[in-house]
């Protein structure tokens, strides 16, 4: 019992630390540690959450959360003991809503996946068709629409891609602190970033507060990629350059992809913040913010090892 306890109120805490980590703004003076913190809260919520239940459920095994799982599918199996105790109605159904739970989340990373790669490629099968080399700037493609839009296809293959419209747009500065921005999101795999809180997000869709960390990530993962495109180019291109995508209506990126603009309140954070960009966090603040993420993250797996 005191397994489970300390699971939901560690679950508790990360959802009241989610809700007043939205409204922080220190995350925009160090994006990559605020992304390293939401990590830690996503997945210590999800493995709190449901491992509450289940070290409830599976508490007359005795024997903690993973080694309790083992041993009710092996009694399940008939092949060895039972529960020390028989299992009661709010027993079965944590045990249910705990594998239930669980199931869902693993499922809906999975498919959430699967799902962005089959867009990826069907992308790319479409960029060998439409899409062009510049010599002017290689290793990008071109696509020759009017519209405004500069995206990267992540992944093993990765490729950036650029329109006609937004090469007619930028300045040749301006062109290189996006091209830098998307570089950034290829180098540090912001996809793998994005996708477990895309994941949560579909399998709550109606949670208010998971939309709005959503988002936050989100504007974090940019955040982070402006940073990088800050050590090749000044930060007033970059910042006129999402100007005119806003002003130019950028074409919608595609599915799978990650593109250099995005909400009109996002982009106006972003060039707020490289116009007028605000002290950085102590060194000794980040390393405090990714030693307790560190622990954190490793808080839930520790409770589910420890025996009843």
């Amino acid at each position: 019992m005191i397994t489970a306890a300390a699971l939901a109120i560690l679950a508790l805490v990360c959802a009241a630390g989610a809700w007043q980590f939205t409204r922080a703004r220190w995350t925009y003076r160090a994006p990559h540690v605020a992304i390293v913190l939401w990590q830690a809260l996503g997945v210590t919520w999800g493995l709190a959450g449901t491992g509450a239940l289940l070290a409830y459920a599976l508490e007359p095994y005795g024997q903690g959360v993973l080694h309790g799982l083992r041993a009710f599918a092996v009694s399940a199996s008939g092949n060895g003991d039972g529960p020390l105790e028989p299992y009661d109605l709010p027993r079965i159904v944590a045990l249910v809503a705990g594998l239930t739970a669980l199931a869902v989340l693993v499922t809906v990373l999975l498919s959430a996946g699967a799902q962005t790669l089959r867009a990826r490629h069907r992308h790319r099968l479409l960029l060998t068709l439409i899409a062009r080399d510049d010599p002017e700037i290689p290793g990008v493609l071109v696509v020759d629409h009017p519209g405004a839009t500069a995206y990267c296809v992540p992944g093993l293959r990765s490729q950036v891609v650029v329109s006609a419209g937004t090469l007619k747009l930028l300045s040749s500065e301006e062109l290189t602190a996006v091209l830098a921005h998307e570089t950034a999101h290829v180098r540090e795999r912001h996809d793998l970033v994005l996708l477990p809180f895309a994941a949560l997000r579909r399998a709550l869709p109606w949670s208010r507060l998971i939309a709005t960390v959503q988002d936050e990530v989100s504007l974090l993962v940019e955040m982070a990629a402006d940073d990088y495109a800050r050590r090749y180019c000044s930060p007033r291109h970059l910042a006129t350059a999402l100007l005119r995508f806003g002003t130019a209506g950028s074409v919608p990126t595609p599915n799978g992809a990650l593109g250099a603009a995005g909400s009109s309140s996002a982009v106006m954070a972003r060039v707020e913040r490289l116009i007028t960009p605000g002290p950085d966090l102590s060194r000794r603040i980040r390393y405090g913010i990714v030693a307790f993420s560190v622990v954190l993250t490793a808080s839930a797996p520790l409770l589910w090892l420890i025996p009843h």
